[in-house]
């Protein structure tokens, strides 16, 4: 008989993360952690056991709102309610040749500075403006971040945030309205690409299904649909 296929690191990504590398970041249980809230909301199960859901009730009681991120419907969370549930897409870069070229070069590219914590609040502030997903005051601490300034103003990011042995996301891509147009998304998300190559792991990305945009870009930049996912955010039960 055929074994069953093993669980891809990537089916639970948060998780993954929450409980291997990035595993300083959280809080939580053996079951259900979070990264701490001034990191961000997002947060995961080790697995959808009756136990697993009851501890993340609880840790979304003990610990406020939160969001998970998992293929198919909503679920169902003791002693919480669902604000908000968005559908998503998980894409890895699959990147011919040209697309590893463009990476590469993106990593000489004068315009783009590396940003530290002295930068967070004005990457708070850029990112609630434009929405690229969760991000909260210390998000940055969770990898590399590189940014777009003109005289002294942010106008784009984008860096990295989940872990894992062999995958780190490309998030927070995001520019300010009056700079839109420009390439800077482009070059900003071929630049952490290029980074994280050079660190000897596989680009990951999630976008939302209905940005149209955001999807054309990243496949236009050697990105390719693994999976759909869902983005459910949870609050205590009132």
């Amino acid at each position: 008989m055929d074994k069953p296929a093993q669980p891809h690191e990537l089916d639970n990504l948060i998780w993954t993360a929450l409980s291997g590398e990035q595993a300083r970041f959280s809080i939580g249980t053996p079951r259900a952690r979070r990264f701490d809230p001034a990191i961000g909301p997002l947060a995961a199960m080790r697995d959808l056991s009756a136990q697993s859901l009851a501890e993340l009730g609880e840790l979304i009681r003990e610990s406020g709102p939160l969001a998970i991120m998992q293929p198919g419907e909503p679920v169902t969370v003791p002693g919480a309610e669902i604000v908000n549930s968005v559908e998503g897409v998980q894409m890895v870069f699959t990147g011919d040749e040209v697309a590893q070229a463009a990476a590469a070069s993106a990593a000489s590219d004068p315009r783009l500075t590396p940003l530290s914590e002295v930068d967070f609040p004005e990457m708070l502030a850029l990112a609630s403006l434009t929405a690229p997903g969760p991000f909260a005051q210390r998000t940055g601490k969770l990898g590399a971040f590189w940014g777009v300034r003109e005289d002294g103003r942010l106008l784009a990011i984008a860096g990295q945030r989940l872990r894992t042995g062999r995958y780190v996301e490309v998030s927070a891509v995001c520019t300010h309205p009056d700079a839109r147009g420009r390439g800077l998304a482009t070059a900003l998300s071929l630049r952490v690409v290029a980074a994280i190559r050079k660190g000897g792991r596989t680009p990951i990305l999630h976008s939302y299904a209905d940005n149209k945009a955001a999807l054309s870009l990243y496949r236009r930049l050697g990105f390719a649909q693994r999976i759909q996912v869902r983005l459910t955010q949870f609050a205590p039960q009132a």
